[in-house]
């Protein structure tokens, strides 16, 4: 599989508040590799439940509970979105020491693997794949348990605003042995996407995000703009879709749940078209799934749902 990535979209001007903003991501980065594991995951999660429920955004995160869980009280919403916080800011500040995880399963007391055989089946299988997953738990640990296990991944991101912290995301991926092909999500990456896979490569994606295009597709109830590239991918280049997700088990200790292979063969009487959006229905209720197994676990501050 080619390694030579396309340039990366521009940076936006440097303004005073981008310069402040990198300044104290890369402190908070180098602050917590001094911290140590340990530590540097409670910090984060102490900082982002004390401050993070009193910001604005996370008016997007109640409204979005509330209507995806009707049934619960508003201090049964408070409890998740406290939970919630504690979550993204442990998960942010263990990304500088993404080294120190094994997610192979040869560390289970750190990080415990359900399903690594689907990995390796996808490793050696002669054909390509597409690892998705969504923003649940550290995200960031999915797509290791591949790469980890010799997968050479291409992986489909959101670049960071500031490109100094996402030099230092990528070199901390690196130093775990991650991902080292990076395509930055739009329509110019499509073009290399399907290089890669005709090339027998294998994609990780996270299908989440909110999109102002797309397909609207049920999720909790209602209809959220979906993106299908992942359905449509798998079935022009026959690449089977593997799902995975990462339990928080308290405090930095993990469970990634790697699922069986969904086969991308269109059904008797399916177009490529019908049989791609039958596979984004699938993932999209794995994904809710997940959700509602541990409502804390994923990222509720995206204006998923269209108002």
């Amino acid at each position: 599989m080619t390694s030579d990535t396309p340039s990366a979209p521009e940076t936006p001007p440097m303004t005073f508040r981008r310069r402040l903003e990198s300044m104290s991501g890369r402190l908070a980065f180098g602050f917590a590799r001094l911290l140590g594991l340990e530590r540097a995951s409670a910090f984060g999660g102490w900082l982002a439940r004390s401050i993070g429920p009193r910001i604005k955004v996370s008016r997007i995160a109640r409204r979005n509970l509330a209507r995806a869980f009707p049934e619960l009280g508003p201090d049964e919403i408070e409890r998740i979105l406290r939970a919630m916080w504690d979550n993204l800011g442990r998960t942010a500040f263990e990304i500088a020491h993404l080294d120190r995880f094994d997610c192979t399963g040869r560390d289970p007391a750190r990080v415990e693997v359900i399903g690594h055989e689907h990995a390796l089946a996808a490793r050696d299988d002669g054909r390509p794949g597409i690892f998705v997953s969504g923003h649940y738990g550290n995200w960031e640990l999915a797509s290791l348990a591949a790469t980890q296990s010799g997968i050479a991944l291409t992986q489909v991101y959101r670049q960071a605003n500031d490109t100094e912290i996402e030099k230092l995301i990528q070199h901390s991926r690196r130093r775990a042995g991650g991902a080292t092909d990076f395509l930055p999500k739009g329509a110019k990456a499509a073009r290399e996407i399907m290089k890669r896979l005709k090339a027998g490569g294998h994609l990780a994606m996270l299908i989440d995000q909110k999109l102002n295009t797309g397909t609207p597709l049920p999720f909790f109830g209602r209809d959220a703009m979906t993106t299908t590239a992942h359905g449509e991918f798998a079935v022009r280049f026959n690449a089977p879709l593997i799902t995975a997700h990462v339990e928080r088990l308290g405090g930095p200790r993990f469970r990634i749940t790697i699922d069986p292979p969904i086969d991308p063969t269109p059904e008797p009487g399916e177009t490529p078209d019908q049989a791609a959006e039958r596979l984004t229905r699938l993932v999209n209720a794995r994904l809710e799934g997940w959700i509602r197994e541990r409502p804390d676990l994923w990222f509720w501050v995206h204006k998923r749902w269209p108002d």
